[in-house]
């Protein structure tokens, strides 16, 4: 029996319909944590979600709107002081995970955000980029996240709604950067818990040409929003360099450079140049804002 004790969590699992018997199972790995009480809603990008198992409601959103706004869409719907965000081709590894998520909450007031190990089910070897720290080291190694793989991530809905949530205009890419970046400018520190796994297959997005563009068009808008001006070049810049020495196929390059003009045009919306002391205790942490 449930009790009214244990901790809440507000779980959005975001989907296009596309990858049914893999939204299944990362549900049913929802539903059979232990210890804890979970909301959980299925965003439909662009979908009407159907077929979904009792005590899962559905959100169709008329058209695609992207991935962090898509997320945003399902944060009203449920309730709980921690929110927990799922893709729909990830699954919760053990049934005690939430349940680790929230002691951690409880224990360290500091933590805002948590990220767990990421661990492909079929046993191919986890790409370093889902290790969110500079030096990847030891995977299973825990420490505090200066970037983020966004597709397991809880986090206290204060926290949440004092970063301002999911970066809309991203669309895709990068927008856990920022929601890890914002995590450290409200106070909080994002946890990589190395300890805690959650299973999502290997894929490499690099081999599409809009991967680069994106890519390259939102670390501009991570600086023009999130950066003081002083970073702004230094941030861009250095990127540009990486890319440059390690992107060799020209249709790659082109889209990066035309994403990379598009950042420096449009609109960047919601604005907030992190705090200097931000910048400082990032450092610390092993990786200064600038790459």
């Amino acid at each position: 029996m449930p009790s009214d004790h244990q901790p809440r969590f507000a779980v959005v699992v975001l989907t296009m319909g596309q990858r049914p018997e893999d939204l299944r199972r990362g549900l049913d790995s929802v539903l059979a944590q232990q210890g804890v009480q979970v909301d959980v809603v299925v965003v439909g990008n662009g979908w009407v979600p159907v077929d979904l198992p009792p005590g899962v409601r559905g959100l169709a959103l008329p058209e695609n709107v992207g991935i962090p706004a898509g997320r945003n869409a399902g944060v009203p719907v449920v309730e709980g002081e921690l929110l927990f965000f799922l893709d729909d081709d990830a699954a919760l590894a053990a049934p005690d995970t939430l349940r680790r998520f929230a002691a951690i909450f409880a224990a360290r007031p500091e933590v805002g955000l948590i990220q767990p190990r990421v661990v492909d089910p079929a046993g191919r070897p986890a790409p370093g980029r889902w290790v969110p720290r500079l030096r990847t080291g030891d995977p299973g190694e825990p420490s505090p996240a200066t970037s983020l793989w966004e597709g397991a991530v809880a986090i206290r809905r204060s926290v949440f709604a004092a970063t301002g949530g999911w970066p809309g205009p991203f669309w895709y890419a990068h927008e856990g950067i920022e929601l890890c970046w914002r995590v450290w400018d409200a106070g909080f520190v994002p946890w990589y818990a190395g300890d805690i796994v959650v299973h999502h297959p290997v894929i490499d997005p690099r081999r599409h040409a809009e991967f680069w563009h994106m890519n390259a068009r939102n670390r501009v808008l991570l600086a023009r929003r999130n950066l003081p001006p002083a970073l702004r070049p230094a941030y861009t810049g250095t990127w540009a360099l990486i890319t440059a020495a390690r992107v060799r196929e020209p249709e790659a390059r082109r889209a990066w450079w035309e994403g990379f003009r598009e950042g420096w045009r449009m609109d960047p919306g919601d604005v907030r140049p992190m705090r200097w002391s931000t910048v400082r205790a990032m450092t610390r942490a092993g990786r200064p804002p600038v790459v």
